[in-house]
């Protein structure tokens, strides 16, 4: 690595250390004031309260929920232990079973423990969070990221509850199990799954939601909030549930998949009620027309359907599958009591479904999911918000810049709110002063902003009994940064936002050569020798993008134009595209742009399985009429891919290039650093 480059990502990271410090001292979000509710993970203490009451009263059909639980195999205190194993994998199956099992076994006899008082649930439970937290090292094979959303979100919610319980579980084995989960469970889920399917986004999202919340861990459970609101997969809410109908993105492929994946966004939203955040209502109560479409149809009635392609561009479905309709999954008491009962809406649909299968079962296959939600969920019929305290704090603020026309705000609403306050400040080590009091909606749009300049927001809710703290906040700057600009090139459209330190950008078009030239450019001018360097960010949606470096002679289509581009080339198998780094030549006229070099297929730590889940950087230099290309997987051993000589201009254009692979479905890039001639962009 350069010297010049070094000092630069140095800098960046003591900038991200310094801002994190300032969270923690200057009352803008506290991180450290920012607690969490627990127990709070799918049972809170007032759950495990009404539950003990309804079993102790025989209140039905809750009483019959709660003998089918009882009786089950693995809420046995007297249950064998199947693993712990030192490392589990799905594709190729390693001992699966054995830990979707004992999850299963330490979650049912956590809950046990919960509602009986008898210390021998207790004792097991805790045995086999133990011992699985002490052995298990790694989670193997191509579906690693499914196996690691499923099963471990069980352990995650009986480590909930046996922390809070005074179940006898010691300071050190609960020491041992946050750290379990944040450096074996955690690193596999942390990025997500947008590359497929939308029920292991939403498995990913789930999970990474309770570690965050386990682990005390505001920033992980803030990167679940902000990804189920505006993530780039197919399991955020607005990329499952893909319209106003509530048809989601795996209705045409089967429903015992899209009840699965709807049941994971439904498990986020209950832990977000717990923690004092009404996901349940985020886009207008989006989750709940997801499960009124997919119960209607299970029931044997028709729903509107549109054949859509996913985000990852693999999938498209002529039809509404018929595959496994009828075969109701044990996921609808959970959100019936919550819409109908909590919150006095109607669901008939959920409501018949629910009732069909009531006392509902364990969730199955496996560790799918919960299940069991007559005993869990069934309440009565008013039982309304509480209004006796303050809101909690907003979570899950976002902000994005609007072309020319100021920054635009959102973030989960507060259960309880009357109406928030945004404050914002100029400077990173700013005081932050109030912009904005009585917003009555989640969301706002400052237009007093200057172009070009970083802003940071904060919100707070408040009602009759209080304010809450700030929320975590967030960095934005109005357009792009000092000189920059972005383009549409070709029959394309796009978005880019800078944070302070790197650059989000949104891109659909077929590609960046010659014969396809659509493409989302970011891009400044640049004059004579030298550099432009970033680092992607795992993960992107589409498994057909491609994106990297560029150097122009004008933000046009046809014109001169040298790339170094991070695509997928020939992909033989769908769900594992082959993924190279390749220098492409001008594009000069009629000239059709060629590869001048390509690197070797990427491999570990770059791609796994056919999937972009490490960072990879990119450099693109000129000397004079020479322009190279080289790419790396840490930033300091560099590869070079060729070197071309070109007929560019001296005084051109260098930026950032992306597009999907697909004509009119975005994929979203992340460079979290960049810099020109090893100077950070900032």
């Amino acid at each position: 690595m350069g010297e010049a480059l070094k000092r630069g990502v140095m800098k960046y990271f003591k900038t991200v250390r310094y801002f994190c410090c300032l969270l923690l001292i200057h009352g803008a979000g506290s991180l450290t004031a920012q607690s969490f509710n627990h127990p709070g993970l799918l049972q809170g203490m007032e759950d495990i309260e009404r539950i003990r009451k309804g079993i102790a009263e025989k209140q039905e059909p809750l009483y019959s929920g709660f003998l089918v639980f009882q009786s089950h195999p693995q809420s046995q205190y007297t249950y064998q232990m199947r693993g712990p194993m030192s490392m589990i994998g799905r594709n190729p199956t390693i001992g699966q079973e054995s830990y979707d099992s004992d999850a299963n076994a330490a979650y049912q006899n956590a809950l046990m423990w919960a509602l009986t008082d008898n210390k021998a649930y207790a004792h097991k439970a805790i045995e086999i969070v133990n011992k699985w937290s002490v052995t298990l090292k790694s989670i193997t094979g191509k579906d690693a990221v499914l196996m690691a959303g499923l099963g471990p979100f069980k352990m995650v919610n009986a480590a909930e509850i046996l922390r809070y319980t005074n179940s006898g579980w010691s300071a050190a084995d609960i020491l041992q199990t946050e750290k379990h989960f944040k450096e074996v469970i955690y690193p596999v889920i942390k990025n997500f799954a947008p590359f497929a399917n939308g029920n292991w986004d939403s498995a990913t999202l789930k999970t990474t939601m309770a570690i965050g919340i386990f682990c005390n861990d505001r920033q992980v459970f803030e990167q679940a909030l902000r990804y189920y609101e505006d993530g780039a997969g197919d399991g955020s809410l607005e990329h499952y549930i893909i319209n106003d109908d509530g048809e989601c993105q795996e209705s045409g492929r089967d429903q015992a998949h899209t009840q699965l994946g709807i049941a994971h966004l439904g498990d986020c939203a209950e832990l977000a009620w717990h923690q004092g955040l009404n996901l349940y209502a985020y886009h207008n109560n989006l989750l709940l027309k997801g499960f009124e479409y997919t119960a209607k149809y299970n029931l044997g009635m028709d729903v509107p359907y549109t054949s859509e392609i996913d985000r990852t561009g693999k999938y498209l479905h002529p039809v509404i599958s018929e595959i496994s309709r009828g075969k109701l999954r044990a996921v609808y008491e959970q959100i019936y009591n919550h819409y109908v009962n909590r919150m006095g809406m109607k669901a008939p649909y959920t409501r018949q479904a629910a009732e069909k299968i009531r006392p509902e079962l364990q969730g199955l296959p496996g560790a799918d999911h919960i299940g069991f939600g007559t005993l869990l969920y069934t309440r009565a019929y008013g039982e309304m918000i509480r209004t006796a305290t303050p809101p909690a704090t907003p979570g899950g603020l976002i902000a994005k810049p609007l072309e020319g026309a100021g920054i635009h705000l959102t973030w989960i609403g507060s259960v309880g709110a009357d109406y928030y306050t945004i404050k914002r400040s100029k400077k990173i080590a700013g005081r932050f002063v109030t912009l904005k009091k009585a917003i009555a909606v989640a969301g706002y749009t400052d237009t007093e902003v200057v172009q070009g300049k970083p802003y940071f927001y904060t919100v707070t809710a408040s009602n009759k009994n209080g304010r809450s703290i700030n929320s975590l906040p967030v960095a934005i700057t109005a357009g792009l940064p000092g000189n920059w600009k972005q383009a549409d090139i070709g029959a394309s459209t796009g978005t880019a936002a800078f944070d302070g330190q790197g650059f989000t950008i949104k891109g659909e078009g077929r590609g960046i050569d010659s014969l396809n030239e659509q493409f989302h450019l970011v891009y400044r001018h640049f004059t004579g020798d030298g550099s432009i360097t970033v680092r992607y960010v795992p993960q992107i949606s589409s498994q057909f993008s491609c994106f990297g470096l560029v150097m122009c002679d004008a933000a046009d289509a046809g014109a001169g134009r040298v790339s170094l581009i991070l695509h997928a080339q020939s992909a033989k198998q769908i769900e594992a595209p082959e993924w190279y780094v390749g220098l492409l030549s001008d594009a000069t006229g009629n000239k059709v742009s060629k590869f001048a070099g390509l690197s070797p297929q990427l491999a570990e730590p770059i791609v796994t399985n056919g999937r972009l889940t490490g960072y990879c950087w990119l450099r693109l230099r000129r000397k004079g009429t020479e322009i190279t290309g080289y790419y790396s997987a840490d930033g300091q051993k560099w590869n070079e891919i060729a070197t071309i000589t070109s007929k560019l201009k001296p005084n051109g254009l260098v930026g950032l290039s992306v597009a999907s692979g697909l004509p009119t479905i975005s994929t979203t890039v992340k460079f979290d650093y960049a810099d020109i001639n090893g100077v950070a962009v900032k």
